[in-house]
């Protein structure tokens, strides 16, 4: 099952790193999610 759970997560992240393109576009999207909840908080 580990191994299943591993593969899962490496492809999730595989994912979501294509979809970035770039370690920038990581960094904006993180950014922008900061700010939605930050925004949401207030």
């Amino acid at each position: 099952m580990s191994k299943s759970l591993a593969l899962l997560i490496a492809s999730l992240l595989l994912t979501a790193l294509a979809a970035c393109n770039t370690v920038q576009g990581v960094g904006r999207d993180i950014e922008s999610v900061g700010r939605a909840g930050k925004d949401a908080m207030h």
